[in-house]
């Protein structure tokens, strides 16, 4: 079934109420599809609608009068247009399909048209036109985020992309604090109002401090780039036992090392101090991040995806995967020292054929040994750590 409340009024901007059930009832993937259709609507520059928050909801006035768009939106949107656009093909909805993936394209020309700032994506627009996230932005000139999902989007330009997540390591990434911030400056003064994202002192919380939902989106982008070396050390700088593995770090952090924190300060009172925990989705993209982009173990149905992308330093590593009643102990060697390569597999001592990094997994109760020896890939032409430098 479906919830039914009230629309909202002109110039209501949200309303609390007891929802009903509706009579009307769905499959979930109409559900997901009348969701994605209602987000379909452009603003001037042919991006979505940031409405009153699009992952931000502390950002509630950037669009609070219908105009205002999100380029961070765009990129999600794109990613999430595709995989349910191979989902209506699959049930038979090949009009739906294909409205969606004109849209797809038409919103990835208005992103690069639009969206991109020089160094990095604009993050949006206010109502009024004027652009956030920008190098002219006085107050959050750059925002990881948009930078993040260009990259894992997997539809922007590379070079940019490249230069964007080169933007992100050298504006926003504070090793020595052990910070990844969500954007830099923090709102305090500016116009247009973003909204009550203001309410939250200078680099405390979303203002200007670390999102850790957001710092693990671009442990994810630096992985996907082949930058094995930086999606690691950031990796393990939002670890939280890092964090606390001094008296003086504990003083400082002040909150459970074994748990992720939503968020942590990088005002100047309360650097590096630890904010809400227990809540944050950041845990199950951090988790993702370590097993699926750096040690590259991806489970699809009925089949293992291996593609680490590792720093150059580490000989290999192993990794025990259940599948139903089989178990599979994988072994990878890194001899060239390398972050991604080739892979030259074995299954229980037979070579795999074909695209080697597609291992098919039998519910077969056994124990299955794979080894795995990577191989240097051609040479990337950039590199970010070349970009910054």
């Amino acid at each position: 079934t479906f919830l039914e409340g009230p629309v909202l009024h002109a110039g209501e901007n949200e309303s609390f109420f007891q929802p009903a059930s509706s009579d009307d009832h769905a499959t979930l993937f109409e559900h997901c599809a009348r969701a994605l259709d209602s987000s379909l609507r452009v603003g001037a520059h042919g991006l979505p609608l940031f409405g009153t928050g699009d992952w931000d909801d502390g950002m509630n006035r950037v669009g609070e009068l219908g105009k205002g768009e999100s380029i961070w939106l765009g990129w999600f949107l794109l990613t999430a247009l595709s995989s349910f656009a191979d989902l209506a093909i699959a049930r038979g909805e090949p009009l739906r399909a294909s409205a969606w993936q004109a849209h797809a394209a038409n919103l990835r020309e208005a992103l690069e048209r639009n969206g991109w700032d020089g160094e990095w994506y604009r993050r949006g627009y206010f109502d009024d036109g004027t652009a956030l996230g920008s190098s002219a932005s006085a107050e959050c000139r750059i925002d990881s985020i948009a930078q993040s999902w260009a990259v894992i989007a997997n539809v922007a330009e590379p070079s940019r992309a490249t230069a964007a997540m080169a933007a992100v390591h050298k504006y926003l990434v504070r090793p020595n604090d052990k910070l990844a911030l969500l954007f830099d400056p923090p709102f305090s003064q500016a116009l247009p109002d973003p909204g009550y994202i203001k309410a939250y002192p200078p680099g405390v919380r979303e203002n200007g401090g670390q999102y850790t939902h957001a710092a693990a989106w671009s442990v994810f982008a630096l992985a996907m780039l082949d930058e094995g070396d930086q999606a690691h050390a950031l990796f393990s700088m939002l670890s939280p036992i890092n964090h606390s593995s001094t008296r003086s770090d504990i003083q400082r952090y002040k909150v459970e090392p074994y748990v992720m924190s939503a968020d942590i300060y990088s005002n100047p009172q309360h650097v590096g101090r630890g904010g809400w925990t227990w809540y944050t989705g950041s845990a199950g993209w951090m988790y993702r991040a370590g097993l699926e982009q750096i040690l590259g173990i991806q489970l699809h149905g009925a089949t293992m995806v291996i593609d680490p992308c590792i720093p150059k330093a580490w000989p290999g590593f192993e990794v025990v995967v259940r599948y139903r009643s089989a178990t599979y102990s994988v072994s990878v060697d890194n001899p060239h020292g390398v972050s991604r390569g080739l892979c030259d597999v074995t299954l229980d001592g037979t070579a795999l054929l074909g695209d080697r990094r597609r291992l098919p997994l039998v519910d077969d109760g056994a124990t299955h040994h794979v080894r795995v020896i990577l191989r240097p890939l051609e040479m990337r032409s950039t590199s970010i750590d070349s970009m910054v430098s």
